[in-house]
């Protein structure tokens, strides 16, 4: 058994199924809301405390550091995504 190592993953290697399942942990709802296109605070009713909470949760998992502009820009799962891969360092 191989053992992975910590989620500092590259731009290729970033699951969103995995990113999906994160965020909905976070919010406390079933991965399936959490659609590409859901928008986190219009559809999934995420007030800008529990958004930080994501995106905080987002930097430390992945070890990357958004401006405040870009956080703006993260309302859907497909936006963090994106970011994400612009962040990560490709492999």
């Amino acid at each position: 058994m191989s053992i992975s190592p910590p989620d500092t993953g590259a731009a290729a290697g970033l699951d969103k199924e995995e990113l999906r399942e994160t965020v909905a942990g976070i919010l406390d709802i079933e991965s399936a809301d959490v659609t590409d296109e859901a928008h986190f605070m219009e559809d999934l009713e995420v007030d800008s405390l529990m958004a930080l909470e994501v995106v905080v949760a987002l930097e430390k998992k992945y070890g990357v550091k958004f401006a405040e502009s870009e956080l703006r820009a993260v309302v859907s799962l497909q936006q963090a995504h994106d970011l994400l891969v612009q962040k990560l360092p490709a492999s």
